[in-house]
């Protein structure tokens, strides 16, 4: 997966708040704007890799493909964000509308896109959730989009229908899936990943020879990084990077730096 400068990124979330059409909208678009320009640049200058753009405040989500305002308004912060920072951007539309995901970051310069489900199927607080790997990779080919998709493995506040190994799933997301990165969270978000699941799914990976990172997707701090990431490929951090390690606040720059040293050692 060649778009971090580094073979070990850190990507740091910015939880947009409540968008426009969702229950807890405050009714303020430019509070919206400005809450992003905060959070990207204290991203940026504490140094992680890149940032993910996510609808976090939009709970109850649509279980796949969210309105077509939903669409405009992310796509309008995504323009922006790319003008705020110079790290690569991606984008997660929850719960699980990869194709809207993908065609915002072909169309604002985003370089990846985070699908929770992408293949198989998960019980979620959404009901059931069926992956469309075959809609998404075909997507991104006409679109002729340079686009990762970050394809979830185990997806948080999910529970699968049938369990299975890691061997197989790992196989289905890569080998016949086409994800170019697996991410492996905690039960929740900012939950602590299990670490014998990561090892798993790295064993899993590395069995079969697959060209593909694992990136840890909720609960690392700057105490358990160094020890995960001598593991994992990377990481997707956002509720440790917030002030008072709450997730909906604000990003908290000193804390982005703390993380960032720890992960490098």
């Amino acid at each position: 997966m060649d778009v971090f400068s580094t073979e070990t990124p850190i990507i740091g979330m910015v939880h947009l708040p409540p968008l426009p059409g969702s229950p807890n909208f405050e009714g303020d678009r430019s509070d919206i704007r400005r809450r992003l320009h905060r959070d990207a640049t204290a991203l940026e200058s504490g140094g992680v890799d890149g940032i993910m753009l996510e609808n976090f405040g939009d709970a109850p989500f649509y279980p796949d493909r969210v309105p077509r305002h939903v669409v405009a308004d992310v796509t309008a912060l995504a323009t922006a964000l790319r003008e705020e920072v110079s790290i690569p951007f991606g984008v997660n539309i929850l719960r699980n509308d990869v194709q809207s995901a993908l065609g915002i970051a072909a169309a604002t310069g985003g370089s990846f896109v985070r699908v929770n489900v992408h293949t198989g199927a998960r019980l979620t607080d959404q009901g059931l959730i069926e992956g469309m790997a075959h809609e998404t990779l075909r997507l991104r080919d006409r679109l002729d989009a340079d686009v990762a998709v970050l394809a979830d493995i185990d997806v948080k506040h999910s529970a699968p229908l049938a369990e299975r190994s890691y061997a197989e799933v790992v196989s289905e997301l890569v080998e016949r899936g086409g994800a170019d990165a697996v991410v492996v969270s905690g039960a929740g978000t900012g939950e602590a990943v299990d670490t014998t699941v990561l090892e798993q799914v790295v064993e899993a990976r590395d069995a079969r020879d697959l060209d593909a990172p694992i990136l840890i997707g909720s609960g690392v701090t700057p105490e358990t990084a160094p020890d995960l990431l001598s593991l994992a490929d990377g990481a997707i951090v956002g509720t440790a990077l917030k002030h008072g390690t709450e997730t909906t606040n604000p990003v908290d720059e000193a804390a982005v730096e703390r993380l960032v040293e720890s992960a490098s050692h």
